[in-house]
């Protein structure tokens, strides 16, 4: 019993001392509530570690782990005694508008990017594959959605608002979005290290855009889904295809990702300062 409470008394002070460590908890709990689903499904799935995911094994092992993350969410609201509007939610019409104005900016931001890429030749358009649209847009419009939502719930949410309790708000941004950057390393490693700066300062974007949202995650939400969406529209559509003699790849990005790559880190820094001058 002595040892018990002692354990209680333990991991009570680390839950409502340390906010830090109370983020990597909430990382952990995930992670853990998330194993009786992963370890099916990667048997399923037949993948190895080692060996890097596929679209079709990648899909299921995120559905799964986001599925269970308002739940996670929902236990640390308790624990620390906050609320929905702490993590950026707010039941009001200039929520889903907010949402809705980033759904509008990230698509705009993104044919920007194609567009000026077509201009210099880095890419040609392959408007033959349009019709392969009608099939996956709305699919990957709802799963782009969910995905984003969890991600914004999650990092600019949650996570930004405990830390904020110790540092400042861009200190507790910048340490969130270096967390949000890191864990993609979960899902593959050798496309995602070049990316790694990118993908902070895509969390950076995303946490001014909290602010510019009056303290709510609409806004971040709604550029998140769109940059998910059109990327991977554009993509399993096979839309674009690039020609052999490429710039260099600091400046399309390696592996011809954006957030690898100049062009790419530009949008954001633009997206950036757009949101701040709303």
């Amino acid at each position: 019993m002595p040892n018990n409470l002692l354990t209680q008394s333990g991991l009570t002070l680390l839950l409502t001392e340390s906010n830090l460590i109370r983020v990597a908890f909430f990382l952990l709990a995930w992670l853990v509530s998330w194993l009786p689903l992963a370890i099916p499904l990667v048997k399923i799935l037949k993948w190895r570690i080692q060996e890097p995911l596929t679209n079709e094994q990648k899909l299921p092992l995120i559905v799964s782990l986001y599925l269970i993350a308002p739940g996670i969410v929902w236990g640390a609201i308790k624990i620390t005694e906050s609320s929905w509007l702490n993590c950026g939610i707010k039941l009001a019409p200039e929520f889903i508008l907010w949402f809705f104005l980033g759904l509008l900016l990230g698509i705009l931001g993104l044919a920007l990017l194609i567009s000026l890429e077509k201009s210099l030749n880095w890419l040609e358009w392959q408007p033959q594959n349009l019709k392969n649209l009608s099939k996956i847009t709305l699919p990957i419009l709802s799963i782009s959605i969910g995905i984003a939502l969890v991600e914004e719930l999650v990092f600019r949410g949650w996570i930004l608002w405990d830390l904020q309790q110790d540092y400042s708000y861009w200190l507790a941004a910048a340490i969130a979005s270096l967390i949000f950057a890191l864990l993609h390393l979960l899902w593959e490693r050798e496309k995602t290290i070049p990316q790694l700066p990118g993908l902070w300062l895509m969390g950076m974007v995303l946490a001014q855009a909290r602010l510019t949202a009056n303290d709510t995650i609409a806004l971040a939400w709604g550029l998140h889904a769109s940059w998910i969406w059109v990327l991977t529209s554009v993509s399993s559509a096979e839309l674009i295809r690039y020609p052999e003699k490429l710039p260099a790849p600091w400046l399309i990005g390696f592996f011809r990702e954006p957030l690898a790559g100049l062009v790419g880190i530009s949008l954001l820094l633009g997206t950036g300062i757009l949101c701040y001058l709303i």
